[in-house]
C-alpha cells in the first residue's frame, strides 16, 4: 500500500472513530465523573423482607441533573445508583438514551413507598419508561440489583434528606 492510501486510511478511521463516538458537549461532558456532576449521600432500603440495605447515590436535583442521569456511564458499584429526586408528585418517565449499561429502575412516593419497579432496562433505548402513579423519587441501580436485594412494592427508600 503506498503511503498516500495509507495517510488516506488513517485519516479516514481517526474521522470515523470520532463520528462514532459520543459528542462531548457542554453540561454534558463525557468525561466528567459524576461525582463532578452530582452531590452524594446514604440512602437505606428496607426490603420487602423489612431487611436494610444501604446503598451510595448520586443525587440528580434539578432539570440539567435529570436529564444527564447514568448516560455515558459504563460500570457502576453494585450498591451505587442514582436517586432523581423532584419537586412534587407526578407520573414520572424515563429513558436509556446513551445510557450504556442495563438498569433497574424504581419508582418511590414522597414518603419513599415504593410504588413500582422496572427490571432489566434496555441500554441506549429510547422507550419511555414510567411510573404506575405520580412518584416523588426515581431511583436507578444495576439491573439485577432489584431482585438479588428484594426489592419491591413492599419495599422503602429511606434518604435523611427528604425528611428535612
Amino acid at each position: 500500500m503506498s503511503i498516500h492510501a495509507r495517510l488516506l486510511l488513517a485519516t479516514f478511521l481517526v474521522l470515523f472513530s470520532t463520528a462514532c463516538s459520543p459528542q462531548t458537549t457542554p453540561g454534558n461532558d463525557v468525561g466528567t465523573s459524576l461525582g463532578e456532576i452530582f452531590a452524594t449521600d446514604k440512602l437505606v432500603i428496607v426490603n420487602d423482607e423489612g431487611i436494610r440495605h444501604e446503598f451510595d447515590v448520586y443525587l440528580a436535583q434539578d432539570f440539567e441533573q435529570h436529564r444527564r442521569g447514568l448516560m455515558f456511564v459504563r460500570k457502576l458499584p453494585l450498591t451505587t445508583g442514582m436517586l432523581f429526586v423532584y419537586e412534587g408528585n407526578e407520573q414520572r418517565s424515563m429513558w436509556m438514551k446513551n445510557t450504556y449499561i442495563s438498569l433497574d429502575i424504581v419508582f418511590a412516593r414522597a414518603d419513599g413507598s415504593v410504588s413500582s419497579v422496572i427490571h432489566n432496562t434496555e441500554p441506549l433505548s429510547l422507550r419511555s419508561l414510567a411510573s404506575v402513579e405520580p412518584v416523588r423519587y426515581v431511583l436507578e441501580l444495576n439491573a439485577g440489583v432489584a431482585r438479588r436485594f428484594k426489592i419491591g412494592t413492599g419495599s422503602r427508600l429511606i434518604w435523611n434528606a427528604a425528611e428535612s
